[in-house]
C-alpha cells in the first residue's frame, strides 16, 4: 500500500476565515444530525431481544473453556471472530481481521463498564496463539476451530458478537459484520476527520485527492500493523 505524496496531491480551495467558519458551521449541522441518528440507532440496538446460547466451549490456554468463563466474571462480552488461514505464515493471515483487532489494546474502559473483550479465532489454538503474542495483543485469545457450530451459527468469520451473562446462562444480544466492524477501527474514524480521508478508491473525494495503491490494509506484502512487531525486518 502506498499513497500519493502530499506535496503532489490536490488540496481544497483557500478562502478567508469567515467563509471557512461559515461552511464549517453548515457541515456541523449535518454532523449533529448524524450523531443524533447514531444515538437513536444505538438506543434501538439496546432494546433488541436476545437469544439463549447453548452450552459451547472455545479453546484457550487452559484447554476447553465454557463460553460463560470467557466473561472473566463480568456481565457482558464482546467477541471478535477472527479469520485464520491454517498453516500460513503470519504475513499471509487476514489483513482485515488484523486491522480490526490491532486497535483494541486499552481494555480499561470496557472493564470499567463490566465488559470483557476477547477474540475467537477460526484457526487452532496452538497455531494461532503465538500469532497473538507476536502481535502484542493484551486481550484474551481463544480458538473456535472445534467449537460447537452453534457459536458461529453459520456466519463467516470476521464479525463481532455481543453477549450478556445471567448467572451461568449466556445470551447473544447483537452481532455485526462488514463495515459494522469499523466500530473497532479507531484509525478509520480519525482518518475520516482529515482532508484526504481514508484515501481509498470507493470514497467520494475530489479529483486529484490521494488514493492508496494496492491493498488498503497491507504494506509491502504484510498486514500493515505487523511491520512494527519485534523480529520483522524494517520496511
Amino acid at each position: 500500500m502506498t499513497a500519493t505524496p502530499a506535496s503532489s496531491a490536490a488540496a481544497p480551495p483557500v478562502v478567508d476565515r469567515e467563509t471557512w467558519l461559515r461552511e464549517r458551521d453548515e457541515l456541523l449541522v449535518r454532523e449533529k444530525a448524524h450523531t443524533r441518528e447514531g444515538d437513536a440507532i444505538a438506543a434501538a440496538r439496546r432494546q433488541l431481544p436476545m437469544t439463549l446460547m447453548p452450552p459451547v466451549t472455545v479453546r484457550g490456554p487452559g484447554g476447553d473453556t465454557p463460553l460463560v468463563e470467557v466473561f472473566e466474571g463480568r456481565r457482558m462480552l464482546i467477541a471478535y471472530f477472527h479469520m485464520w488461514h491454517d498453516g500460513k505464515p503470519y504475513e499471509h493471515q487476514c489483513e482485515g481481521c488484523t486491522f480490526s483487532t490491532c486497535h483494541l489494546q486499552t481494555l480499561d474502559y470496557l472493564h470499567a463498564r463490566d465488559v470483557t473483550y476477547a477474540v475467537f479465532c477460526e484457526g487452532p489454538y496452538d497455531e494461532s496463539a503465538p500469532f497473538a503474542e507476536f502481535m502484542g495483543y493484551r486481550f484474551p485469545w481463544y480458538s473456535a476451530k472445534d467449537s460447537d457450530p452453534a457459536l458461529a451459527d453459520g456466519r463467516d468469520f470476521g464479525f463481532i458478537a455481543c453477549y450478556l451473562r445471567d448467572g451461568d446462562e449466556v445470551y447473544e444480544t447483537y452481532w455485526t459484520t462488514g463495515r459494522g466492524v469499523e466500530a473497532l477501527m479507531t484509525t478509520y474514524h480519525a482518518l475520516d476527520l482529515t482532508v484526504y480521508g481514508r484515501q481509498e478508491h470507493w470514497e467520494n473525494s475530489p479529483e486529484g485527492w490521494p488514493r492508496v495503491t494496492g491493498h488498503p490494509w497491507r504494506l509491502n506484502g504484510r498486514p500493515t500493523a505487523q511491520w512494527t512487531r519485534p523480529g520483522v525486518a524494517p520496511r
